[in-house]
């Protein structure tokens, strides 16, 4: 689970195993795998970070120090 911000300020709650895209319009869309739709403050970066930080803690990605350059080419 990732803690997200809509865009009037109020925190929720996501199942990340339920993402399937993530895009910047450019307001960060988060799409779910039954085509829901959600509209966060967060940066497209800020929340694949969260989900990858999701994803080690429930033990479906292996500790890489480097993970995050793997996603996110500078």
């Amino acid at each position: 689970m990732v803690t997200l911000t809509r865009l009037n300020g109020k925190n929720f709650i996501l199942n990340a195993l339920y993402i399937e895209q993530i895009e910047s319009f450019p307001d960060t869309t988060i799409t779910l795998t039954n085509g829901k739709k959600f509209v966060v403050r967060e940066s497209e970066r800020d929340v694949m970070l969260s989900v990858v930080n999701f994803y080690r803690s429930i033990q479906i990605l292996g500790p890489h120090k480097h993970l995050e350059e793997d996603y996110f080419e500078e």
